[in-house]
């Protein structure tokens, strides 16, 4: 990757609301999007209809042709998707957006015993991998609306530069990314997300986020 390019960047799980709902972001705002999915011909089938810069493979494919891998599927599906793909992302960004929902209580926190869905993500991946976590707190509806979450986006990773270029995609997809700190800290974001669900269930709407207050305007 150039250093003045944009990344290309594979999501996978990107025909689930969330995935979709980054990739329609990214696309608009010019990048080059591989919309991963287990299916080959099911992501090939939705890059079709995102049309633009956007290809489709299965999971596998997708995460070695890109320069930034995303991964946004289910919990259930965490730990074998990254096993799956731990060979062919060793020396680059994963951005890990799963969250630990155990159904039917979803609106209950319930990290696992390793602390978060991340840092399962790190100890799967090993040390060659610059993993990332972000976009747990993103309600998908507004992205399919074509519109950014009304949200900021917290951003957590051991590496600094990882951490400040997820934030500038993160600036794309909500209100700004926002530093989050170390990749520990990703417990508080997945823990959060619950939170939500429930707030989400209460009020009854589509898609509460969260605002870090007392920032400079210009701060991410």
């Amino acid at each position: 990757m150039a250093e003045d390019s944009k990344p290309l960047i594979a999501i996978l799980g990107g025909t689930g609301d969330l995935g979709s709902g980054l990739a329609k972001c990214w696309l608009k705002a010019g990048y080059s999007i591989v919309i991963g999915s287990r299916s080959a011909e099911k992501a090939q089938a939705f890059a079709a209809e995102l049309g633009g810069q956007a290809t489709g493979k299965d999971n596998l494919e997708a995460a070695r042709a890109a320069d930034v891998v995303v991964v946004a599927v289910p919990f259930a599906s965490h730990e074998s998707s990254l096993r799956e793909i731990r060979d062919v992302v060793q020396g680059k960004i994963v951005v890990d957006a799963a969250v630990p929902l155990v159904p039917p209580k979803v609106s209950t926190v319930q990290l696992p015993r390793e602390g978060s869905a991340a840092q399962i993500a790190q100890s799967l991946l090993g040390d060659g991998v610059r993993v990332v976590s972000a976009f747990h707190n993103v309600g998908a509806s507004k992205l399919h609306e074509g519109n950014r979450a009304d949200c900021d986006v917290l951003v957590f990773s051991n590496d600094k530069e990882a951490r400040e270029l997820v934030m500038a995609l993160a600036g794309i997809v909500g209100t700004r990314g926002v530093d989050g700190g170390l990749l520990a800290n990703s417990a508080a974001a997945e823990a959060l997300t619950s939170v939500l669900i429930g707030i989400n269930r209460k009020y009854k709407v589509p898609g509460a986020g969260i605002r870090i207050t007392g920032l400079p305007t210009t701060a991410a």
